[in-house]
């Protein structure tokens, strides 16, 4: 059964869970509003992803480079590589991400949706959940 996760400008409706799919794989559809982005880029050492552009332009920055993702249009982002993503047109971008194995849930996006609804959200408890669930913080750059 889907279910969505608000994170203020990305949305998460998750599709498919590692719980549902014997650790298959993850599948949830990303929103992103216009200006939104990945506050901070990383990488993660046991899955790899996939992301599908569904509407509008997203940009994805993977291993120092900048992607832009339209609909119909694919990028694939192997285990270990740095990532990040912005939304710097005027409308919503959406995309379909698939995550394999499926390691990640949608527990994670609750746990950040948490976070982040606090009045001055804390960034050591943003990287340590990161970290808790695989997703480990790119030195800066």
């Amino acid at each position: 059964m889907p279910e969505t996760i608000n994170l203020g400008s990305l949305q998460f409706n998750f599709l498919q869970s590692k719980d549902d799919t014997g650790g298959s794989l993850d599948m949830f559809e990303m929103t992103l509003q216009p200006n939104a982005r990945m506050p901070i880029p990383h990488y993660h050492d046991r899955w790899d992803e996939t992301i599908y552009g569904l509407t509008g332009t997203s940009t994805w920055r993977i291993d120092g480079k900048d992607v832009d993702l339209g609909p119909g249009e694919t990028v694939f982002i192997q285990r270990g590589v740095v990532h990040g993503f912005t939304n710097r047109s005027t409308g919503p971008a959406s995309c379909l991400c698939v995550l394999s194995p499926g390691v990640l849930g949608p527990q994670y996006f609750k746990d950040m949706a948490g976070l982040l609804s606090a009045a001055a959200p804390d960034p050591a408890r943003m990287k340590e959940t990161m970290l808790r669930y695989g997703l480990i913080p790119a030195p800066p750059s």
